[in-house]
């Protein structure tokens, strides 16, 4: 798949109160006001929320698609190269699972019913 920044917006768009800024010369994009995900690198990627742990394990087994920045070694995020990514319906996991580590448990209710 070549997924692009283009095809992120479209699944972002697709998810319950999402707006994309503009911060640190990239798009970024926020549920309820808080980041979950960013498309630095040219929109070549993009910076998600991750467990620490399962980040980890992320990197070791697929280190041609998943890699930590290090201004984020300390924190629960993990970079994803959307050129490696399988299809769309792992492009489409990868961003609802960041967004629902970022919204609001009301949400995240609301989103389940």
């Amino acid at each position: 798949m070549q997924a692009t920044g283009e095809d992120v917006r479209a699944i972002v768009a697709a998810l319950p109160e999402t707006v994309e800024q503009f911060a640190w010369g990239m798009p970024i994009f926020k549920v309820a006001g808080k980041l979950f995900l960013t498309l630095p690198e040219d929109e070549t990627s993009m910076a998600v929320r991750c467990p620490i742990v399962d980040r980890d394990e992320l990197v070791v087994a697929e280190p041609d698609k998943f890699w930590i920045a290090a201004h984020e070694a300390g924190n629960p995020w993990v970079r994803v190269r959307l050129a490696a990514l399988d299809d769309r319906a792992e492009l489409t996991a990868i961003v609802t699972d960041s967004w629902r580590l970022a919204a609001p448990r009301a949400l995240l209710e609301a989103a389940d019913q």
